[in-house]
This record gives structure tokens, C-alpha cells and sequence, in this order.
């Protein structure tokens, strides 16, 4: 495991960052570890602003909810409280291993564990997987942040593991080399391919959320060449359901890939307004699955 030391933080509202390493130091003088963790680490590294601040922790919930006078039980089954400062609101979550996941979306059981190594090992991906610490240290056993200077997306561990426990992992990995301008590296790549059919466990509106961030990002064309390389969508809930409906040609009531799909009143959403703009610069016919999708 590598533990590094970094300077202070640089992407962070200066209110946010005194406000969460006090939630930091009432969790370490109450006897536990806690650090900072996911994608505030991440873009920190990045050099990208830090809009949240999650926090993981030894401490039970139990024992959250007693150092904080203000706090909301947001996942407690899960090990998430949020605990509420003056400005700012901070996600606090017990350090856990999750197993036994059911449709390739949830986990059955959650067990809490008193490592943060343990708790960064049940992530989706390594620059996802950094923890730091309140002196600036982190903590980055699958080597995150080497892949972050690399611009490369890596799973944690096995790939084909970390998609069979969450599907939707494979969309979030379209999207971070899409936004970040980051390769996925081959064994995620080979995974995806493999385990594609299994995005049709997702819910749609999953679906959905990822893809309007993938379109609404920096770079669009980028992540809906990956999707249509990858095929993926096609195998989304929403695309398999068309396709039994009205044969897979269009058969969805939404805009076509020239098209545009209207917002709640009656105009076209600004999603689909950035899709159309995108797919009128490319050959329509490499993005068949876009009918498939519809924004509100």
C-alpha cells in the first residue's frame, strides 16, 4: 500500500475544507480513523474543482450520530449519515465490504470493517479508490493515482468482477474517459465487451443519468463513440423494450438520432438538444441506439 504525502488542498472552497477536516478531526479525537475519500481525492489530483466532500470512517453510525449534533440517517443500512455543518453537509460512511450482489446492481449484505484498505477494495475504479488522510496523506493501495498521471481508467481488481456487481459500472466508465479524456485500459475494455448484456438489470432512469452526463460533458462525440463501439446501450432496458415493441427500427416514441426529445414543456431538453448538436456531426447511422433513450 502506498502512502503519500500531498500538499493542502487547492480545488476546495476554503469553508468546505475547514468545515470537513473538522468532521475529520471530532471522528479521529473520538478514537476512530476517518479520511476523505472518492472523487474529492480524485479531482483534487486533477487539478479539478471539488464541489462534495465524503468522508469514510471505523465509526459506526451509532457512533456518528452521537459525536454530531446534526445529522440525517441518508443510508444508515448502508453505513452513510450525513452529518450537517454550518455550510456545508458531509457523507459520512462506515468502512465496509459488500458481497453476494443480487441483479448485477446491489448488494445482499453489507458487512462493516475496521480498515479504510478494505473499504477502498469494494470500488469501482483505482482513481476512485484514494483515500486521504486530515495531515494530507494518502492512502492508495491499487495505485489511483498513477493511473490519474497516466490518463487511464482501471477497475480494482478483477473487471469482470466489479461489473458483475454493478452493471451500471460500465456506463461510468464510458463517461469518466468521455469527461476526463482518460483510455480505458484493455482488461476493462475486454470486460465490457463481455459483460455488456448485463446492463438490461439496470433500471432506466440509471441509464438515463449517465447518459445525459456523458452528453451534457466536455467532450459528447467522445463518450457516444465509445457507447456505439461498445454497443452498449443496445443492450439497456429501455433499447430491449423498443425492440419488442416496435422491432428495434425506431419503434421508440422518442426523437430519432437527428431528433430531438421534448422537455416537460413540450420544448427539447437541453440533454437533447446537446445530443442532436453531436450526432449532426457524425454519420447518423453509427447511432442507432439513441432512439432508444429518451430524456424528459
Amino acid at each position: 500500500m502506498s502512502a503519500i504525502k500531498t500538499n493542502r488542498w487547492s480545488q476546495v472552497d476554503p469553508l468546505m475544507r475547514i468545515q470537513g477536516e473538522y468532521v475529520l478531526r471530532v471522528l479521529q479525537d473520538g478514537g476512530h480513523q476517518a479520511y476523505f475519500v472518492g472523487g474529492c481525492v480524485r479531482d483534487e489530483l486533477m487539478g479539478r474543482p471539488v464541489h462534495d466532500m465524503d468522508i469514510a470512517t471505523s465509526a459506526k453510525p451509532d457512533e456518528v450520530v452521537q459525536l454530531f449534533e446534526r445529522t440525517v440517517p441518508t443510508g444508515i443500512q448502508h453505513g452513510t449519515v450525513t452529518v450537517l455543518m454550518e455550510d456545508h453537509a458531509f457523507e459520512v460512511t462506515t468502512f465496509r465490504k459488500e458481497s453476494d450482489y443480487a441483479d448485477h446492481r446491489r448488494p445482499v449484505s453489507v458487512e462493516f470493517v475496521d480498515a479504510v484498505t478494505e473499504d477502498l477494495r469494494r470500488r469501482d475504479f483505482t482513481m476512485n479508490a484514494i483515500a486521504r488522510g486530515l495531515d494530507g496523506e494518502l492512502i492508495d493501495p491499487f495505485d489511483g493515482r498513477r493511473d490519474i498521471e497516466r490518463g487511464r481508467i482501471r477497475c480494482v481488481g478483477v473487471a469482470e468482477e466489479r461489473f458483475e456487481e454493478d452493471a451500471l459500472r460500465m456506463m461510468r466508465a464510458v463517461r469518466f474517459a468521455s469527461t476526463f479524456g482518460f483510455r480505458p485500459v484493455k482488461s476493462l475494455w475486454k470486460a465490457l465487451l463481455a459483460g455488456r448484456d448485463k446492463l438490461s438489470f439496470i433500471a432506466t432512469e440509471r441509464v438515463r443519468m449517465e447518459l445525459e452526463k456523458i452528453v451534457l460533458g466536455p467532450d459528447p462525440l467522445r463518450g457516444l463513440a465509445l457507447l456505439e463501439r461498445s454497443g452498449l446501450l443496445r443492450y439497456a432496458k429501455a433499447a430491449q423494450e423498443a425492440a419488442e415493441v416496435g422491432g428495434g427500427a425506431g419503434g421508440a416514441s422518442g426523437a430519432g438520432a437527428g431528433g430531438m426529445a421534448p422537455g416537460e414543456d413540450g420544448a427539447p431538453s437541453s440533454a437533447s438538444l446537446r445530443t442532436s448538436s453531436c450526432v449532426e456531426g457524425v454519420d447518423s447511422n453509427s447511432f442507432n441506439f439513441l432512439p432508444n433513450i429518451r430524456f424528459p
